[in-house]
């Protein structure tokens, strides 16, 4: 059987992870995914129909069950591709049956397949990957009709920024089968189209790496070949984007010559072709703005889009930043998903009217965070390519609002990104292309008039002339946009509040409700407010009543047995009465008559209720066993009981953990609400491990990123719970925790002198471990960016663990003197208690020499003085080292 190049896992250098013949990986804790159950029933009614037959006979079987009708014939169909994709060995055969009892021309597998590719990717085994890429390449050979659907969806799981083994060896495969099937791929203008865009986006990935000189190569080879032979398909639907990806990738000698032909040869390339406007002109398809995102990207990011409140949104940006923005090569991810936003993420007007997290905020975000001047001036580009060539009747106002609001909110919190913004507004407009100046300033002018018209806001000269830009960046914009600069005469008796600008940087807390203002802020000139009879207005303090919570649009979506448990929970007097109603709820849940479409329902109606104990302490004051069994006797915590007490293998484990997800998606605060019950409840003891099949149950579906986010929030909610939980989560999560210095780093921030104290005292008395040798070195890098009290802490932690000097010795390579004397200071007074050993001698003399760093001079003076022996053996054995060592020949 003919494979792709290698393997994930052979790329990875490892192997397929999780149970042997699964479909997904999994632990054993994790609820049983739908789609796997069902797959495996259809390959076991496969196996049971040709199970000791000859190859003839078991076609006859196959063939008589599909004619039952449509169920059995989806059911052999999805029994032979699950063979394909589990069993290897048996890959040809089963593709061979599946072409001979299939009625719908393989309509059945190619759907399954693209559910597979889009909602199970991430968790494949890497055999069933490869089998995938296989079976790919075998129906595109054999001209499958609606297989280039499938193609471009493999296309879409090709992360931009990634550049691991598993994200490359995808990449490639693709590649292999794009180019050995040539004229199969010529025949479809979209995916002609959709094969370039990718690709030259991923040259810009894969360029400068020797290692993927070869990959690159081919792709340019690709990518030149398909705009040389069919030019105007590579330009089918993602027009003026393919031109912004070619701009990416000019200075690579074969595009070089490619873009000579574009600006003074149009007609070679093709008789259609009259120049590069006619291409700058064309909006981009929305597909090919989306095709760059991989479904896990796209579904996270209108997740924050549509769900999360402004103000709430630092966990999930967070977890994005960790999960795909945390490198240096993911820097080029920004320019991906900033184009996304602008041209596919277009809320509607309920949600631009809510307090949902807007655009302009996420992108804001991704600019204040980017670390790379080049990704930062490509990210710049894509937030304002659609103005550059913005025609109001054929263009959206939604493509270019974001950009104008990211200057417009970020003028108070953060007034360099706005200069910065608007001054490179100004220059793009003679630096784009500058044949086409006129143009790209009509087009600057066309998109701030419509901004100006369609009052997105309502002038532009608090913007434009704004004090809080310096004068040049003043000057250049009056001299740019003269037309913008002047204020309209104020309303004579109109007032409006000033907009509170929202901070992107994630400290805010309500929003800006000048987002929409049509009407310039005025202020009073006298501090104190006056009424319009000059009198001076009195402020009194109302208490704030406990408001009572309406559940009433809940409940009429309920069954009415649920809805009278519903109500007797809301009304119970005492804590004894409500945890009585809701077991009678938990109950119900788990009959098996239960409708569990009610579960989204029933977990709106309980986070309501439970919104009271969710804004409360958690931990007792003072921590007993009678303290801590009373605080998790709240009725909330009934259902984590009840969880406990069951086997993974019952079918109300799953019902539960999905009642918990959906209370999870409405209120993040459930997690670490578990964590503490898994602790601190003797119902629950040595239960802890119940948290990773929660984790696996979430949206999220993943353990570490479930795990960070809930530490993170219980951070944000409550310190003391945080330090109460830290040994626990250490201690049963190792994996997830010690790897890196991400939870560490929370804990740092947050605690104070005492509670590191108590740390300190439970490493000692070995109730927590928070390093171990084969990443320590890497934590205490990571720390050397954080604030000082942080470092000053994560050394003390360290010190008290038994870990051996040496270990982290190499750390010195990375110590300056003028960033790192919070780090210098540590490990000089750790080096001066100990003997030297040679590795630590050559690790101090290798230091760069500067006459105001004393830490080499100091730490050999100490030893000098207290191990005067042994310092001079070791530095008389490293001079006769580097003495014998080769030198070239003197000339």
């Amino acid at each position: 059987m003919e494979k792709g190049k290698g393997s994930p896992a052979s790329a990875a250098g490892g192997s397929a992870g999780g149970g042997a013949g699964k479909l997904l990986i999994y632990t054993s804790l994790d609820a049983k995914d739908e789609l796997e159950e069902k797959l495996e029933r259809c390959m076991g009614t496969v196996t049971s129909l040709t199970g000791g037959l000859s190859e003839r006979e078991a076609n006859d079987a196959l063939n008589a069950h599909v004619c039952k009708g449509a169920p059995q014939h989806e059911e052999v169909c999805l029994g032979l591709l699950t063979m394909i994709l589990m069993e290897p060995a048996q890959a040809q055969k089963c593709y061979r049956d599946l072409a001979l009892v299939s009625r719908d021309g393989l309509s059945t597998i190619l759907t399954k397949m693209n559910q597979i590719l889009m909602e199970k990717y991430l968790k494949l085994q890497d055999t069933c990957r490869t089998q995938l890429v296989w079976l790919l390449r075998e129906m595109v050979r054999n001209g499958i009709i609606g297989i280039d659907g499938n193609c471009m969806t493999f296309m879409k799981q090709i992360a931009g920024g990634d550049v691991t083994s598993k994200n490359i060896w995808l990449a490639e495969n693709i590649l292999d089968i794009l180019t050995e099937q040539r004229e199969w791929v010529l025949k479809s203008a979209l995916l002609i189209a959709m094969s370039v865009y990718t690709y030259l986006r991923l040259i810009v990935d894969h360029h400068g790496s020797p290692s993927l000189q070869a990959l690159r190569q081919k792709e340019v080879d690709f990518c030149v070949s398909l705009l040389r032979d069919r030019f105007m398909d590579c330009f089918h639907g993602g027009i003026r984007d393919l031109v912004r990806l070619l701009q990416s990738v000019a200075r690579i000698p074969e595009f070089e010559q490619l873009w000579k032909d574009i600006i003074h040869n149009p007609q070679a390339l093709s008789p259609q072709f009259t120049g590069m406007l006619q291409l700058l002109q064309s909006r981009t398809s929305r597909k090919f703005l989306a095709c760059r995102l991989t479904p896990d990207m796209e579904t996270k990011l209108l997740f924050m889009t549509s769900r999360v409140r402004l103000g709430q949104q630092k966990r999930y940006q967070d977890w994005f930043q960790r999960q795909y923005l945390s490198t240096p090569d993911s820097q080029s991810l920004r320019c991906d998903l900033i184009r996304y936003i602008c041209g596919v993420v277009h809320p509607s007007n309920e949600v631009l009217s809510s307090d949902i997290l807007p655009r302009w905020a996420i992108i804001g975000w991704l600019l204040t965070t980017c670390t790379s001047n080049v990704a930062a001036s490509n990210a710049k580009l894509a937030l304002f390519y659609d103005w550059l060539f913005f025609n109001p009747d054929k263009d959206s106002i939604m493509n270019i609002e974001p950009a104008i609001f990211v200057m417009y909110h970020s003028m108070k919190p953060h007034p360099a990104i706005t200069a910065t913004l608007l001054d490179f507004m100004c220059r793009i407009i003679p630096n784009f292309y500058p044949a086409l100046e006129a143009h790209v300033r009509q087009g600057v002018f066309n998109s701030l008039t419509h901004i100006v018209e369609k009052r997105v806001l309502a002038h532009l000269a608090p913007l434009f002339d704004n004090p809080k830009l310096d004068r040049e960046l003043r000057a250049m914009l009056r001299e740019k946009f003269p037309e913008f600069c002047t204020s309209p005469s104020p309303p004579v008796e109109v007032k409006v509040e000033e907009p509170t600008a929202a901070e992107m940087d994630n400290h805010m807390s309500d929003r800006d409700d000048g987002c929409y203002d049509h009407a310039e802020a005025a202020f009073s000139d006298d501090e104190e407010d006056v009424n319009s009879k000059g009198k001076k207005r009195e402020f009194r303090f109302h208490p704030i009543k406990e408001s009572v919570v309406d559940i009433t649009p809940f409940l009429e979506q309920l069954d009415e047995s649920l809805k009278d448990k519903i109500l007797l929970l809301q009304k119970g007097s005492d804590t004894e009465v409500q945890c009585e109603a809701m077991q009678e709820i938990v109950d119900q849940v788990l009959e098996e008559d239960f409708d569990q479409e009610q579960l989204s329902v029933l977990a709106s109606c309980l986070q309501e209720l439970f919104k009271a104990h969710f804004r409360g302490e958690v931990l007792p004051e003072e921590i007993t066993e009678e303290s801590l069994e009373e605080s998790v006797g709240k009725p909330l915590y009934l259902i984590f009981r009840n969880l406990c007490q069951m086997q993974e293998d019952n079918s109300g484990f799953s019902v539960l953990l999905d009642l918990l997800s959906e209370l999870y998606q409405k209120q993040p605060k459930i997690g670490y609400h578990l964590l503490y019950y898994l602790k601190a409840s003797k119902a629950a003891a040595g239960k802890m491990n119940l948290y990773e099949s929660f984790a696996q149950a979430t949206q999220l579906g993943d353990l570490h990123t479930c795990l960070m986010m809930d530490m993170k929030a219980c951070q944000e909610d409550d310190i003391r719970l945080l330090c109460y939980l830290t040994p626990s989560i250490y201690t049963e999560f190792p994996d997830e925790t010690l790897r890196s210095g991400e939870l560490l780093n929370m804990i740092v921030a947050v605690i104070d002198s005492a509670q590191l104290q108590e740390l300190v005292c439970h490493v000692m008395m070995g109730n927590l471990v928070m390093f171990r040798k084969d990443s320590v070195l890497n934590i205490l890098i990571q720390s050397l960016e954080w604030e000082t009290f942080e470092q000053y802490c994560t050394w003390q932690l360290f010190l008290a663990h038994n870990i051996p000097l040496e270990t982290i010795i190499p750390i010195l390579q990375h110590l300056k003197y003028k960033e790192h004397p919070e780090a210098l200071s540590c490990l000089l007074l750790q080096l001066r208690r100990e003997k030297p050993t040679e590795e630590m001698v050559k690790m101090v003399l290798s230091r760069p020499c500067h006459p105001d760093d004393q830490f080499t001079t100091s730490i050999l003076r100490h030893w000098c003085i207290k191990h005067e022996n042994h310092l001079i053996e070791h530095i008389k054995s490293l001079l006769i080292k580097n003495n014998s060592l080769p030198r070239k020949r003197q000339r």
